[in-house]
């Protein structure tokens, strides 16, 4: 069985991004302060090298490969994120890099995949990129790797040296959940700094596998049918090591709906400034489901990557 990252790990993917990233800030905004009752301070990883947190994992991925694996090439599936983070990682790097996207994921994001210099295949199921690594390219999974978790995590290195800083004592950290990376990675390093702050994870309704997994004892699926505007969070379940991970460090999961991400993206940008994609405002949307004490607590709520259509944001904000 794969090893989960520990904190070492962490630490080690912070000197390998040390130069390379954005290290985001800790912002508030003393409206929302007032509306819930605490003081809630947001890691905006809108602001990271290519709109969202994923370069972190994908940076760190490839820097722990060989020059011999490096140079094979790199294959990877992703709606957009993870695509972006893995196609600018390979440019820096110099390395080939393929991407398979769905057809329909955001046309931002599949420009930008391109523009970083990475060839593009549609991508409907795992076996389009089979062939790819049967010919010696190195997968670079979207979630389910100690590096990939190791990079995401240095958010939450980063996170409680600001809040430290601030001489915040953080109740609570509210983190987007898809497969589990970034909650797994930031989960780790929030209780090696303060063993006693809950980490919850927040999903889409009816993608809430890590909630519903929690729950249950073990992994479970999410049932077929249903859609949501949180594509860069929808996964069919946990991974296997960010569960292992997730299991241990999470007080629990939280599902928000379409309706309140959208009313959380518009908060985000009358009160924070900050364009943030669906899947990117789900933890700023938990915040009214009333699952976590609030009352007088301070709480860090990551929105992780602001890559958003502009029809889509334009329809989103309209809606108001």
């Amino acid at each position: 069985m794969t090893i989960p990252p520990g904190i070492e790990d962490i630490h080690r993917a912070a000197a390998r991004l040390s130069g390379l990233i954005v290290e985001t800030p800790l912002i508030e905004s003393q409206e929302l302060n007032k509306r819930f009752g605490a003081r809630i301070l947001f890691k905006p990883e809108t602001l990271q090298r290519t709109g969202s947190f994923k370069f972190r994992g994908a940076y760190n991925k490839l820097s722990s490969l060989s020059e011999e694996e490096r140079g094979r090439g790199v294959v990877a599936f992703s709606s957009g994120n993870h695509a972006q983070g893995v196609a600018a990682s390979a440019a820096m790097f110099g390395v080939k890099a393929v991407i398979a996207m769905p057809a329909d994921a955001p046309a931002m994001k599949i420009g930008n995949v391109r523009k970083m210099g990475a060839e593009v295949v549609p991508f409907d199921r795992m076996s389009v990129v089979r062939p790819y690594i049967d010919k010696g390219m190195v997968l670079v999974p979207p979630f389910d790797d100690p590096a990939i978790i190791a990079g995401q995590g240095t958010i939450g290195l980063e996170l409680m040296a600001q809040a430290k800083a601030l001489g915040v004592s953080l109740d609570a950290v509210v983190i987007p959940c898809g497969g589990g990376g970034l909650s797994s990675g930031i989960s780790v390093a929030v209780k090696d700094a303060s063993p006693d702050t809950a980490v919850w994870a927040v999903e889409p309704e009816h993608f809430d596998d890590t909630r519903r997994s929690l729950a249950a004892g073990t992994r479970v699926s999410n049932e077929p049918g249903h859609s949501s505007i949180c594509d860069a969070i929808l996964t069919a379940e946990p991974g296997v090591i960010t569960f292992e991970i997730n299991r241990r460090n999470l007080a629990g999961g939280i599902a928000v709906s379409d309706k309140a991400t959208a009313q959380a993206m518009r908060d985000a940008m009358a009160y924070l400034k900050l364009v943030v994609e669906p899947g990117g405002c789900v933890a700023l949307a938990a915040l009214s489901s009333g699952e976590i004490e609030l009352s007088g607590k301070s709480v860090a709520v990551v929105l992780s990557g602001g890559n958003v259509d502009f029809g889509t944001y334009a329809e989103i904000m309209a809606a108001a």
